[in-house]
C-alpha cells in the first residue's frame, strides 16, 4: 500500500490548519469591521468542487514523447491515472496546478487537480478531479507563466496573451487579452503586474513592468544581455542573463531591478540557462556546463559553482538541504552547497544515462518538495521517491506502464 509519509503527522497538521483558519478568519473580520463571528456558512478557504486537505497533495505529471502517452501519479494514494494521448509531445511544464503539454503546434492544458494557496503565514492545500482544459496556440518554444490571477502564454515569436485564471479553474480557457508588441522571453506575472523583456534583437533587452493590459507602468534601470531562464521566488523574479541574473522586486508598489553577477567571465555553454528549485525557496539551481552546477542564493545575492561529475540533472530544497545531482553513472550524489564537497552517493538507479543536452527536454529531472525528491527513470519505466534528508534514501519506487521521459510535480 502506497501512503505518503510527511515529516509532520496528520493530527498536528489538522490542528495547525484549524488554528490558522481561525486566525485568518479573525483578520478578515477585522478588515470588514465586524465585531463578532462571520455569519457566512462558507468556511474560510472554501473552493467549489475541491476538498481541502491538511497536507500537501502532490501529484506527478508524466509523459512519453515517443508514444504520446501521459499519466498522473497521485503521490498520496499511489494510484496512477490515465490521461489523454498527445501527438507530437515535446516538453512538459507546470505552474503548480496545471500541466502544460507542449507539442509541435499547440500546448495542451491539463488540470492536475492538486494545488496550494499560499497566504504567507499559512497555506491551504486542495485536491480535486483531474480534467482536460483545452489547447493554447503555439507548441515548441511557447512559455506559460501564471500567478493567482492570470496565465500568460508567450509564443516563440514573442507575442503574448493573458488568460483569466478563473476560467482555467472552471475547466475552460476563456478569452485572452492580447498584449501589444513582442517580447524577448516569457512574460511573467508578478505583484499584480507583468514583468517583461523588450528589445534584445540588436543588443541587451530592457526590463519593463506592465499592467495586466500590457501598458508599461515602470521601467527599472536594468538591462539583460542574452536572456535565458526565469524563476519566481519570494524575493522576486529572477531573470538569467549573460553576466549573471537580474532580480526584479516589488516593494510598496515600486519596482526595482538588482544585478546578481557571476563575478567572472562565464563561457556561454556554462551559463545558467534553466533554473530549477523548490517552489517557495529562494535557492535556485542550474547546470553549469557538463561537469558543474550553479547554485544561486537569491537572498544573499550570490552564486556558488559546485564541481560535480558529468551532470544530468540537479535540484535542491534550499535552506540547508543538500544539492541533489544525477550524474551519468546513474547514481544520485549529494553535495554540501557551502563547501562543495560530496556528502553521499547512492547505488546506480538509472542505466545508460546520457549527459544533459542544452535545450533538451526529454531527460531525467529531479523534482523537489518540502520532504521528498522525485527522479524519473524513462528506461526503467519507474519513478523514485527520495528522502533527501536521509542520505538520499529511496523511500518508494513507482512502477509504470509508460516511459516517464517528461515529469513535473503539482500540488506544491
Amino acid at each position: 500500500m502506497f501512503v505518503r509519509r510527511n515529516v509532520t503527522s496528520l493530527v498536528p497538521a489538522l490542528a495547525a490548519v484549524a488554528l490558522l483558519t481561525a486566525g485568518c478568519g479573525g483578520r478578515d473580520d477585522a478588515k470588514s469591521g465586524s465585531e463578532g463571528p462571520a455569519s457566512s456558512a462558507t468556511p474560510h478557504g472554501y473552493v467549489e468542487g475541491a476538498a481541502e486537505a491538511a497536507e500537501q497533495q502532490s501529484r506527478l505529471l508524466l509523459g512519453d514523447p515517443e508514444t504520446g502517452d501521459t499519466r498522473v501519479l497521485d503521490l498520496i494514494t499511489g494510484k496512477v491515472h490515465d490521461t489523454a494521448r498527445r501527438a507530437g509531445l515535446t516538453a512538459l511544464t507546470t505552474d503548480g496546478r496545471f500541466g502544460y503539454f507542449h507539442g509541435t503546434e499547440v500546448t495542451q492544458v491539463l488540470d492536475s487537480g492538486a494545488w496550494m494557496v499560499d497566504h504567507g503565514d499559512h497555506v491551504h492545500y486542495y485536491r480535486a478531479k483531474i480534467q482536460e482544459v483545452g489547447e493554447f496556440p503555439g507548441g515548441t518554444g511557447t512559455g506559460v507563466r501564471s500567478d493567482a490571477g492570470v496565465t500568460v502564454v508567450t509564443s516563440a515569436d514573442g507575442k503574448a496573451g493573458v488568460y483569466p485564471r478563473t476560467e482555467l479553474e472552471k475547466g475552460r480557457l476563456g478569452t485572452p487579452a492580447r498584449l501589444p508588441g513582442t517580447y524577448a522571453g516569457p512574460v511573467v506575472p508578478y505583484a499584480e503586474h507583468l514583468i517583461a523583456l523588450t528589445g534584445g534583437s540588436d543588443g541587451p533587452a530592457e526590463v519593463a513592468v506592465l499592467d495586466r493590459s500590457g501598458k508599461r507602468v515602470a521601467t527599472p534601470d536594468a538591462e539583460c544581455e542574452e536572456p535565458q531562464g526565469d524563476a519566481v521566488t519570494r524575493r522576486g523574479i529572477v531573470l538569467g542573463c549573460a553576466d549573471g541574473a537580474l532580480l526584479v522586486h516589488e516593494d510598496d508598489g515600486a519596482f526595482t531591478a538588482e544585478k546578481i553577477p557571476y563575478g567572472e567571465d562565464v563561457p556561454k555553454a556554462e551559463r545558467a540557462a534553466e533554473f530549477r528549485h523548490r517552489p517557495g525557496s529562494s535557492t535556485l539551481t542550474a547546470l553549469a556546463g557538463q561537469d558543474a552546477v550553479w547554485v544561486l542564493d537569491v537572498t544573499e545575492g550570490a552564486w556558488t559553482r559546485v564541481e560535480t561529475g558529468p551532470v544530468v540533472a540537479a535540484n535542491t530544497a534550499g535552506e540547508g538541504s543538500p544539492l541533489v545531482v544525477l550524474e551519468t553513472d546513474g547514481a544520485l550524489h549529494g553535495y554540501d552547497i557551502s563547501t562543495g564537497k560530496e556528502t553521499t552517493v547512492t547505488d546506480p538507479l538509472l542505466k545508460d544515462v546520457p549527459e544533459a543536452e542544452p535545450g533538451g527536454t526529454a531527460t531525467p529531472v529531479i523534482e523537489v518538495d518540502r520532504s521528498r525528491a522525485y527522479l524519473n527513470d524513462p528506461e526503467g519505466k519507474r519513478v523514485y521517491e527520495i528522502d533527501y534528508n536521509d542520505d538520499l534514501r529511496v523511500a518508494r519506487t513507482f512502477d509504470l506502464d509508460v516511459r516517464p521521459s517528461l515529469m513535473a510535480e503539482t500540488g506544491r
